[in-house]
């Protein structure tokens, strides 16, 4: 048998352990998962064992690294369901995350990690609030407080104790309050919220790490806020085409009829797209507009 030493003591696994999420916060915040275990290990002074023997593997350690600041989220947007305004503070809670994770590797990929279900399992918390969150002067927020925290208990019960999924299930109940409110359109779902912030967290990072003078900080995030308010004006989002199944040799969808007799033209790749199945139809077509450009110069010479 090999002997590997002493083992560690409390304190200095326990340092070591502290050393490690150090590092990987560090490495996370810079290259998200695409950081390796032995960069980090290296820069908190330890070896790659020490790393697996706190944590079976990268995700794991990259887990750990986000859920204090994925809790902070959560635990922000909890606290924010029964504020007054909940349209101003839908899109400022909006605002907030997007600023303090767009240059946050780590942040961006933890949230764009945060699968179906708990989507799934935050629009059931959603749909209890809704139900019990009537909006209206004072007795509507206190009914809508009761049914937050319902809400709330109803995700947890349903949802793994994820920081991420219990993110997701805080930010529905602030998109069901604000589009009782009036401010958010009918049509958004938790998804297209969660599917336009991680988009908008990418843009910002994106262009602030270009160094782009042309774009001002925030612009992203204001356009996508614009994209969530009620309005008139805004067109309805579009559902998706329901696929039907052609039968052999049908018609392919891009085809167009000649313009003279009617035979499916394909659509061009490039160029001016196309009007004649061929170039007998082509010449009929050329023919066909020279007889009607003399026919009113015969007329007027009679």
């Amino acid at each position: 048998m090999v002997d590997n030493g002493p083992a560690p003591s409390r304190a200095d696994a326990r340092r070591n352990r502290a050393l490690v999420l150090q590092a990987a916060r560090s490495a996370f915040e810079e290259r998200g998962l695409a950081a390796p275990l032995g960069e980090i290990a290296r820069r908190a002074g330890v070896g790659a064992g020490t790393v697996y023997r706190h944590f079976p593997s990268k995700e794991a350690l990259f887990r750990a690294s986000v859920a204090d600041r994925m809790r902070l989220f959560a635990d922000t947007a909890t606290d924010l369901a029964d504020a007054e305004d909940p349209g101003g503070v839908f899109f400022r809670f909006l605002t907030s995350v997007v600023r303090l994770s767009a240059r946050n590797k780590a942040l961006c990929d933890a949230l764009a990690a945060a699968g179906e279900a708990g989507e799934s399992s935050a629009a059931e918390a959603g749909r209890v609030g809704a139900t019990g969150a009537p909006s209206g002067g004072k007795r509507g927020a206190e009914r809508s407080g009761k049914g937050t925290e319902r809400a709330l208990g109803r995700a947890r019960a349903v949802v793994p104790p994820r920081p991420e999924e219990d993110f997701l299930a805080a930010l529905h109940v602030l998109l069901v309050r604000a589009q009782e409110a009036g401010a958010v359109r009918e049509d958004v779902e938790l998804g297209d919220v969660h599917a336009l912030l991680v988009g908008c967290m990418s843009m910002e990072r994106q262009r602030s790490g270009s160094g782009s003078s042309v774009t001002a900080p925030g612009r992203m995030t204001a356009l996508m806020c614009d994209g969530l308010r009620a309005d008139r004006a805004v067109s309805r989002t579009p559902t998706a085409p329901v696929t039907k199944l052609t039968p052999a040799g049908a018609e392919n969808r891009n085809e167009t009829g000649c313009a003279v007799c009617g035979r499916p033209v394909a659509a061009a790749r490039t160029g001016r797209p196309a009007r004649y199945c061929g170039g007998a139809c082509r010449q009929k077509a050329h023919r066909a507009r020279t007889q009607a450009r003399r026919r009113p110069t015969d007329t007027a010479r009679e």
